[in-house]
């Protein structure tokens, strides 16, 4: 429908686009402009402007009758052009809605979409000079979305308590993109991720929670596409409430919010929640000599962090700019953003990419800025799982175990601990008691719980688990960036060969690793986290940062179920074992004392003598095998009606070393017998007795698990 000549006043609230059955009303801040155009296109592309003349409170509104959902559209920002300043309006340039709820289109790198004179690609141009080339046909529109038009039912929120959590993190393209059960036209889609293989593959794994990589809506950056490639990971948004278009199976004119909305019921219908990896911290406009897209022609000085007066960008993300959050307009928008995708997409949480960023004061980090102070004070956001990975690229920017109660945090020192004690460079008794009994050095201090931690040993961002025990050393060459990307510091093992080998001993070994690592991780306290196709041994073939690979190196492999059953039932029966077990997901720290009088500690550390280890043992740096005996007699967290809970006991025996280590089983004091429930190195063996003082052999690089009888 051809827009009406005629604009309304409209309102100024609330910012975006709403339709409201007969108009539909415009409204942007941008308090520096001197005009606002919204630019509407028909379907033919041909571009109609309409001034907003009304302005409240530096926003900038009016209502177009005739225009309805589907419809597409940008703005134009008139105003003062001084970079040096940090003020770069250019109406020449096509913007997107800061609140647009879908976006369409492509974008494609030609020198018009920058707003500085940028002669080509290659040249960086003179970023002082305004440009007056029109972007309007190489960037992409924005959808006018009728909201609250979707029939949510009798959809349950699954409101998982954090200790029962287990994070499955994965990426929509990847993980239905090569799965046979998925018609060909939904893979890669959210629907795919909605179809009900998909949905009872996860159920049946025995997951609670996925964790969905970026599906703000998002864009290729210039130097991924001046090699050939795209963006895969989705770590550059352009859209911060616009699902993106490129994992929907439906179209791009407001019908993947839509679809994005059925997979979240779908998901909920079986018990999973849906957490997004959000990206807050930077834009895709990149630094002083990135396009203009959006934020920067709109409301420069106030979205980002500015240096040097004002033409450049303070860089914490290593992304060309960092997202102001300090500003009372960008933390509105931010947690305005939050908040839709909780009340109208119905997500149950947050992981916040590159959190350290987005609490930072003038410079530091400070645990109780305005962005994390905020988040925890909103009546809707303070109900939801709230994860920070906590740490940036500025000074000071590891934060593991300093962000405030409300969040939990991707534990880097849970990570790089298992993996140290896997590869045989002991990280020390006092380090590895810590990280199996859910990090009381890094969260106790604060109030916080061993929920606090979130455990992993992969994520998206490094080796696959596969190939942590199959490769020393990055193979990033595919990225084109002469494997200068990617984390050098890996922390992995190739167990004697690089890459794939045709050894059966580097193999069995490379499985046997694989068996502790996950063992280690989903019986140890605190949220784990498993990366979607490492219950299978998904392979990048030791590419380690594979952001850019939209291809056969990132998408999960389903045929690998055949070859790595063995594995996949493994993780099946441990997450049986913890969902069964609530000693191995306690909701408070234990406290090495007994339950009561005459009673077991509650947590205690033995040495392969059988002996319970003295402080001494504490310090120790070289020790391979330890022994961790959880008791169940009475659990700290008592039922809803606060009656007592309790639970079986168990012995785990962590062997690391690299020869066979006998171990003495402890005294009748705290068990008579026990039954051997998981070896790693016979992960297929039934039921075995073990009595009290029993002397026992673990073999090399092993996990033995006990349950007592008593």
């Amino acid at each position: 429908m051809r827009p009406s000549a005629a604009t309304w006043p409209g309102h100024w609230s609330p910012l975006g686009a709403r339709y409201d059955g007969e108009a539909t009303n415009f409204a942007l801040w941008a308090p520096r402009a001197d005009a606002v155009e919204v630019c509407l296109f028909d379907l033919d592309g041909r571009e109609h402007r309409r001034p907003l003349r009304d302005v409240t409170f530096d926003v900038w509104h009016g209502a177009v009758p005739g225009v309805r959902p589907g419809a597409t559209y940008g703005f134009r920002v008139h105003g003062p052009w001084q970079p040096e300043r940090g003020v770069r309006c250019n109406p020449a340039k096509l913007l997107l809605d800061p609140y647009a709820r879908a976006v369409t289109g492509r974008l494609t790198y030609d020198p018009a979409v920058f707003g500085h004179v940028r002669p080509s690609l290659a040249e960086p141009g003179d970023d002082l000079a305004a440009d007056a080339r029109d972007s309007a046909q190489y960037v992409p529109r924005c959808v006018v979305v009728a909201e609250h038009d979707f029939d949510w039912g009798d959809e349950p929120r699954p409101r998982v308590p954090w200790s029962d959590t287990v994070v499955y993190e994965l990426h929509v393209r990847g993980f239905t993109k090569r799965h046979p059960a998925v018609p060909e036209h939904l893979r890669g889609t959210y629907a795919g991720l909605a179809h009900p293989a998909v949905v009872s593959y996860l159920r049946d794994l025995g997951v609670t929670t996925v964790e969905l990589l970026p599906v703000h809506h998002f864009v290729d950056e210039p130097h991924v596409v001046a090699n050939g490639l795209t963006d895969y990971w989705g770590y550059n948004t352009a859209a911060f409430f616009a699902p993106h278009a490129g994992y929907s199976s439906s179209g791009s004119r407001g019908a993947q919010v839509r679809e994005f909305k059925a997979m979240v019921r779908a998901l909920h219908e079986a018990g999973l929640e849906v957490l997004l990896d959000v990206v807050y911290n930077h834009t895709a406009e990149q630094g002083h000599d990135g396009a203009t897209l959006g934020l920067r022609g709109i409301a420069n000085q106030t979205y980002y962090r500015l240096r040097d007066g004002g033409r450049r960008y303070r860089d914490f993300t290593g992304c060309g700019n960092t997202i102001d959050v300090r500003r009372p307009r960008t933390l509105q928008l931010v947690l305005d953003s939050l908040r839709y995708w909780a009340e109208e997409m119905h997500v149950d949480g947050f992981r916040f990419d590159l959190a350290t960023a987005l609490g930072r004061g003038s410079d530091d980090f400070d645990p109780h800025g305005r962005f994390l102070s905020a988040v925890a004070q909103d009546p809707v956001l303070r109900e939801l799982k709230l994860v920070a990975e906590p740490w940036d690229l500025g000074p000071h920017g590891y934060q593991v175990g300093g962000f405030p109660y409300l969040f939990t945090e991707w534990n880097g020192r849970y990570r790089d601990t298992v993996r140290d004690f896997w590869r045989g460079q002991s990280p020390g008794v006092r380090d590895l008691a810590y990280r199996l009994s859910g990090s009381s050095d890094l969260y106790r201090d604060d109030g916080r719980h061993p929920f606090a931690s979130v455990n992993l040993v992969t994520a998206h961002d490094g080796f696959t688990l596969r190939d942590l025990v199959s490769y020393d050393r990055k193979h990033n060459e595919a990225n084109g960036e002469a494997d200068r990307d990617g984390e050098s510091d890996n922390r992995s093992w190739n167990c004697g060969h690089e890459g794939e080998a045709d050894d059966p001993d580097v193999n069995a070994l490379r499985r046997q690793q694989l068996r502790n690592l996950l063992t280690t991780l989903l019986l140890s306290a605190g949220v784990p986290m498993l990366v979607a196709g490492d219950e299978m041994g998904r392979t990048q073939r030791g590419n380690n940062n594979a952001y850019c690979q939209d291809n056969e190196t990132s998408w999960v492999d389903w045929s690998l179920l055949a070859e790595w059953g063995d594995l996949h039932r493994l993780v099946r029966r441990l997450l049986r074992l913890r969902r069964r077990h609530p000693v191995f997901r306690q909701q408070h720290f234990l406290s090495g004392l007994p339950l009561g009088p005459g009673g077991r500690k509650d947590l205690a550390w033995f040495a392969p003598d059988g002996a319970e280890m003295t402080e001494g043992w504490w310090w120790e740096t070289t020790l391979q095998t330890l022994g961790m005996f959880l008791a169940g007699d009475e659990l700290r967290a008592r039922g809803p009606r606060g009656e007592l809970r309790t639970d079986d006991s168990f012995l785990l025996y962590l062997h690391s070393g690299a020869v066979e280590v006998e171990v003495t089983v402890p005294d009748e004091e705290w068990s008579p017998s026990y039954e051997l429930v998981l070896d790693t190195a016979r992960p297929e063996d039934g039921v075995r007795q073990v009595d009290a003082q029993a002397v026992l052999r673990l073999e090399p690089r092993t996990c033995l698990l006990l349950r007592a009888a008593g």
